[in-house]
């Protein structure tokens, strides 16, 4: 693969291959399980041509959800569509942005939410900068539906294989031992909610996408929402 950026093995896709990217031990049947399927091998190929043909694939590790939040300790999970496509934006977490990068106007209005929802910044709000990490190190499972994107091409690698794993990831959580949070934010996030079992104890919660095209739109404005506030109320009262 050729590539016009010194930086370029720091900020995309190097990689076709699963072993390079690395993931908690509690996912990797998951994972092993996905890839030895005749989907999982169909999307190796296409990402491995891809690569061949010189296109900047987001982010350099896919799997970063899995691989900072392990199954076991899961209590929430937030669900994105797909990486950012700008150059250095995406870290492999949805919503998140790799440290420096400025803050997309979606991660502004969850921070905006945050603050109005729980009048104060919780101990792990990212600042400076819109990284995310501290979350997904402190039980947020933050899972893209569709793990890696072109450069400029939003969507550009849905329909692959992704959703298959990422179906999975999502049914493993929500048939686990412990009540979890669901933070499902505009249609295609609200689409999935149909692999989540409504008998299962968990808290789902629907709000309108953040983003400005519709944070403050019926028919559920993401701006005034208090998805955290009822979150952190579910989370205290089935602390274990």
């Amino acid at each position: 693969m050729t590539t016009n950026d010194p930086q370029g093995a720091s900020t995309q896709l190097q990689s076709s291959d699963p072993a390079d990217w690395p993931v908690a031990p509690g996912w990797q049947p998951l994972v092993q399980d996905f890839f030895a399927s005749a989907q999982g091998r169909k999307l190796r190929g296409f990402l491995q041509a891809r690569l061949e043909a010189g296109a900047a694939i987001f982010p350099p590790r896919p799997l970063r959800a899995l691989e900072l939040t392990p199954p076991e300790e899961v209590r929430v999970v937030i669900l994105g569509q797909d990486p950012y496509h700008g150059r250095g934006q995406a870290e492999g977490l949805a919503f998140s942005v790799a440290p420096g990068v400025a803050l997309p106007p979606s991660l502004r209005n969850i921070f905006k939410e945050l603050q109005r929802d729980l009048g104060t910044p919780p101990p792990a709000w990212p600042q400076p900068g819109g990284s995310l990490v501290k979350w997904a190190q402190n039980g947020v499972l933050l899972l893209n539906t569709t793990l890696t994107v072109e450069e400029g091409q939003p969507a550009s690698h849905a329909g692959q294989g992704w959703e298959v794993l990422t179906d999975a990831v999502i049914r493993h959580v929500a048939q686990g031992p412990r009540p979890v949070v669901f933070m499902l934010w505009g249609s295609h996030a609200q689409g999935k909610r149909a692999v989540i079992p409504p008998d299962r104890g968990h808290l789902v919660l629907c709000a309108n996408h953040p983003s400005p095209l519709s944070a403050l739109r019926p028919p559920v404005p993401f701006i005034g929402c208090g998805h955290f506030g009822q979150a952190r109320a579910f989370r205290d009262r089935n602390r274990s």
